[in-house]
């Protein structure tokens, strides 16, 4: 499977130039929208709510607080994901990531996935 991804405000030039700001795609019928600063609804960085009121995804991707966070955005009909933060720098004490499934226009199996300190 291909690998998706957006680079980060910390992350340097080989990412910067690999990767995009954003990147918007469809898959399994579903509208990904990925960013690294967005926010959660009704406190959305204005440049994801420009993203997001011209895509208008079903899912809609971002990081940058490194706080696990998934909730349902009533007002663009789309769900936000935040899967924390998975890497060993910065100030977070839990290490997280999220793995969902997409099959045919629905979001399903959403875990959330807890990684030790000094682990992988």
């Amino acid at each position: 499977r291909p690998l998706r991804a957006v680079y980060g405000n910390c992350d340097g030039y080989p990412l910067r130039y690999n990767y995009g700001s954003y990147l918007f795609f469809e898959l399994e019928q579903i509208k990904v929208l990925m960013t690294h600063i967005g926010g959660y609804p009704g406190h959305y960085d204005a440049t994801a709510l420009t993203l997001i009121k011209k895509f208008k995804p079903n899912l809609f991707i971002c990081g940058h607080s490194h706080i696990a966070k998934v909730m349902f955005d009533r007002q663009h009909e789309m769900l936000c994901v935040n899967p924390g933060a998975a890497g060993k720098q910065g100030f977070h004490t839990i290490r997280t990531l999220m793995r969902l499934e997409l099959n045919a226009g629905n979001i399903e199996n959403l875990e959330v996935i807890e990684l030790s300190r000094g682990g992988i």
